[in-house]
């Protein structure tokens, strides 16, 4: 913590004496320069041995390192605080662009950011991964063990591995439903308040809005970091969920742009949309691969087993959820173009 202290006092030193000292003229380059390299070297120098010496545990036998002894769940909220802070930055960036520059300004950011994630082996472990992280909801093995539940298990004639499982599926299940309807709930109150008037008005018209005397500029700021720190929050359950971090599986494709898919079938502008158009779109994104098994082997039944369309055909079943997702997108702007679920006017 004291290396990464030192990594920011560099930055906010360079950033002020880049800003107050224009009257050394060409000078203040060498001199911002000289002091980013020797903040780095005194970070490097703090911050080493500490990573040595995480870097020498094994989490797979020593169980994580990390988390200070408090509650898993606490990770949600410093996640979506760190991604709230990352989203200010990006924001103050990005967001005086419009349209298409500001998509490809966006993504852009978020492709350094993952490879930071990725190879930045001090801060992140990179490609070594975090694993053994703690549930917040109890092991399969030590349900499987308490006599209350092998009770439970004995009076419904059920299987003890199935039935522990089961238990926490729904555990989980039960924690995320409640987060939720928390931020639902946050959500529709936001919506119906002042803020939320103004905040549609200036989606409406920015120049109508501009006129009234709202700071524009600073709303999409606002909201812009609001919504990052929701998906901070999702994106520290979802890790939660794996047991893992494991940065090289996340994916553009799966993580931002079937996300807009989802929001664009349920219904932009409309919080019940968005869950709705979450749930449709995942549950076409994991059951596309068994659908598409079953719809080849429908169609190619009347071919032999080794025929080579046939064989073909079963290995490209795996790509049906890409097809998939198309058709869904397609089928939505066709027949429902605001969504599932529209917004309601107010």
């Amino acid at each position: 913590m004291f290396g990464l202290l030192v990594g920011l006092l560099t930055i906010a030193g360079g950033a002020y004496l880049w800003k107050n000292s224009y009257f050394f003229g060409r000078k203040k380059y060498w001199l911002a320069g000289m002091l980013v390299f020797i903040g780095y070297i005194a970070m490097r120098l703090v911050i080493d041995p500490s990573i040595v010496a995480i870097e020498a545990v094994d989490p797979a036998r020593s169980g994580y390192p990390g988390g200070l002894g408090l509650p898993i769940i606490l990770s949600w909220v410093i996640g979506g605080l760190l991604a709230a802070m990352v989203a200010w930055v990006i924001g103050r960036i990005s967001l005086g662009l419009r349209s298409d520059y500001l998509a490809i300004a966006t993504l852009g950011i978020s492709d350094i950011i993952l490879y930071v994630l990725k190879f930045e082996d001090w801060l992140t472990r990179g490609v070594k991964n975090v694993n053994g992280l703690p549930r917040p909801v109890p092991y399969e093995v030590d349900l499987q063990a308490s006599s209350w539940f092998q009770q439970v298990v004995l009076n419904f004639d059920l299987s003890i591995v199935a039935a522990s499982s089961l238990i926490v599926k729904a555990c989980y299940a039960g924690i995320f439903i409640l987060v939720l309807l928390i931020l639902v709930w946050l959500s529709e109150m936001s919506i119906r308040s002042p803020w939320g008037r103004m905040m549609r008005a200036i989606r409406d018209n920015e120049i109508a809005a501009n006129a009234m005397g709202k700071n524009v500029a600073r709303q999409h700021l606002q909201v812009f970091v609001l919504g990052s720190a929701i998906i901070g929050i999702a994106g520290a359950m979802l890790v939660t969920l794996d047991g893992q971090f494991t940065s090289t599986s996340y994916q553009p494709l799966r993580f931002t742009f079937l996300i807009w898919v989802m929001v664009i079938v349920g219904g932009s502008g409309n919080n019940w949309g968005a869950i709705m158009g979450g749930f449709v779109v995942w549950f076409f994104w994991i059951e596309a691969e068994p659908i598409g098994l079953w719809l080849i082997n429908f169609l190619a039944s009347g071919m032999d087993s080794t025929h080579w369309l046939r064989l073909h055909l079963m290995e490209s079943a795996a790509h049906t959820r890409l097809i998939t997702m198309g058709f869904v997108l397609l089928l939505t702007l066709r027949f429902a173009p605001r969504g599932l679920i529209p917004e309601t006017k107010r």
